[in-house]
């Protein structure tokens, strides 16, 4: 078994027992449907404010972590050497085809597509500067919360109807916190064709974290 075959067990196995114990949260946030607020409330019931809160605090730890302690770690990022890598391999979009990692997006999108598939809540990256098509705003909703993210540097909040089911989706700011994010995206082909006048800075939104919550009592 392969290190990148490893890591990948190791992230299912550990998407999965958060699934278990968001799940337990969730169900109580979704019979409080009609509630707002971002604290507990009365009758034992969490908001579904907190309830996106406490996935996004999860979500983000992982990611930075990744992308602070392993890809900023490897000797090679994008074919590019890094005079401060320790670790001999390669952070790459092409992981799948060499012995290279993946780039924190993709770890990101490998989690989610994981998490999507249990059906308790879904989460995913989108951008109005987006490389993979699959994370444009796809609503209006999103389309609203990214501009209001982009914006403010605020998660933005509300209830939407998709398909007459009820969701409570939240969209957090997705912030550059490492110099793998800026370079990479600054670099890609996509990015350089369709988005020639932006260059990412360190701090700044790129995108956001969007996660949605079915309402089923609501």
């Amino acid at each position: 078994m392969t290190t990148v075959e490893r890591w990948m067990g190791a992230l299912r196995t550990r998407t999965l027992a958060f699934i278990s114990i968001v799940l337990a949260v969730a169900v109580v946030a979704a019979a409080c449907g009609g509630g707002g607020g971002t604290t507990a409330q009365a009758g034992g019931g969490i908001s579904p404010e907190l309830v996106t809160d406490y996935i996004h605090t999860v979500l983000e730890a992982d990611r930075t972590a990744y992308t602070r302690h392993v890809v900023n770690r490897a000797q090679v990022l994008e074919g590019q050497t890094k005079e401060d890598g320790v670790v001999p391999v390669e952070a790459t979009e092409g992981w799948q085809q060499t012995d290279g990692i993946p780039l924190p997006a993709q770890m990101f999108r490998l989690g989610s597509e994981i998490a999507n598939e249990a059906g308790y809540f879904t989460y995913n990256l989108i951008s109005p500067w987006y490389i993979n098509d699959s994370q444009a705003p796809k609503s209006g909703f999103e389309e609203t919360a990214m501009a209001e993210v982009i914006e403010t540097g605020e998660p933005y909040k509300d209830y939407q109807e998709v398909g007459n089911q009820q969701f409570f989706s939240a969209v957090y700011p997705d912030v550059a916190v490492a110099e793998a994010c800026v370079s990479c995206h600054n670099q890609h082909p996509v990015h350089l064709e369709r988005y020639p006048d932006k260059q990412f800075e360190m701090g700044e939104v790129m995108g956001g974290v969007v996660i949605n919550i079915p309402m089923t009592g609501a």
